[in-house]
């Protein structure tokens, strides 16, 4: 049975509203997409480390609560739970002030990979943020994707690089020219490519920075149009549904890539069918997932889909053996 095996970071995520906290729940951009993923019940692991305290144990358990294999996750002994702070507006879009010592990041998949999770053929990785790119842990996470990459999994690799680390684009750009190399699909914000490039136009950025290096971009732009462009000439924009007010949006681009991954295994879309180029109806049935799985996770202040949400994904039996 295909799977989703996930990398990236771990942090306890506090929401705020008119200055005062109204939530707070385990994340992380990977660690939410996993969620949603085992909670409409598709094979995911998810692989990070945790602080050996009361918000580390609770992360680990949270995420074997919801379907996602935890066994892989890793105790970091020498730092604390890192702490994401979300101010929300009054539109419920976010702002985010992030506590988190990288330099202190510690996994080890020991010298040959032998932590390191089965990996098959058209699996799916996914990893992102700046977890993806920290030199502290790179030759760690080199040796993950490389395993992938010479499985024959799929690699979605979410840029997510928020504007607190702008001071350290230029330290990290060989890590994520790499990522992107290895990437069967690179799926990033405005707000991300404004960061690292000072653009914002995806058209612009694909044949400038990553079509030497990946085939297909998702660009995406909050309640804006999503923009696909692909190496093979697709280049389409799917507008967003207007729905109810969102209650929460500090998830929903983590969503958007669980729902376009679970997409991925739902139409049985393979790595090789990737590599030759998508159909546009194909892309059309992943992106309108991804926009569902979005949309969803808006609803309320929590992180990923709902529980009810996963359970009618379920009940499709999609992954059964």
């Amino acid at each position: 049975m295909r799977k989703v095996i996930g990398i990236g970071e771990t942090v306890l995520d506090i929401l705020f509203r008119n200055e005062q906290p109204i939530a707070a729940l385990p994340g992380g951009s990977v660690f939410n997409a996993m969620v949603s993923l085992g909670r409409c019940g598709v094979p995911a692991v998810m692989m990070s480390e945790v602080s050996d305290d009361r918000i580390g144990r609770y992360t680990t358990r949270f995420l074997s609560e919801n379907g996602v294999k935890a066994d892989l996750i890793q105790t970091n002994h020498h730092t604390q739970s890192p702490l994401s702070l979300a101010f929300l507006n009054e539109k419920n879009d976010a702002e985010y002030l992030f506590y988190k010592d990288h330099q202190h990041d510690c996994i080890d998949f020991g010298t040959r990979g032998e932590a390191l999770p089965d990996i098959q053929a058209d699996d799916i990785l996914l990893m992102g943020s700046f977890y993806a790119v920290n030199p502290v842990i790179r030759d760690q996470v080199r040796m993950l994707i490389e395993k992938a990459h010479q499985a024959g999994a799929i690699i979605y690799y979410d840029v997510n690089f928020r504007p607190s680390h702008r001071g350290d684009v230029m330290r990290v750009m060989p890590q994520m020219m790499e990522n992107f190399e290895f990437a069967d699909i690179v799926r990033g914000s405005t707000e991300d490519f404004d960061t690292i490039y000072g653009k914002r136009d995806a058209e612009a950025i694909f044949q400038a920075n990553i079509a030497f290096y990946c085939q297909n971009l998702i660009c995406t732009d909050g309640s804006q149009p999503v923009k696909v462009i692909t190496k093979g000439g697709f280049n389409k924009t799917y507008p967003v549904t207007a729905g109810t007010k969102p209650v929460s949006t500090v998830g929903a681009g983590d969503s958007f890539n669980a729902g376009f991954l679970f997409a991925l295994l739902r139409h049985d879309i393979t790595k090789q069918q990737i590599s030759r180029g998508l159909a546009p109806a194909q892309w059309d049935a992943l992106i309108a997932s991804a926009q569902q799985f979005a949309a969803e996770s808006c609803r309320d202040l929590y992180n990923y889909v709902s529980k009810d949400f996963g359970r009618r994904m379920q009940e499709r039996q999609l992954f059964a053996e």
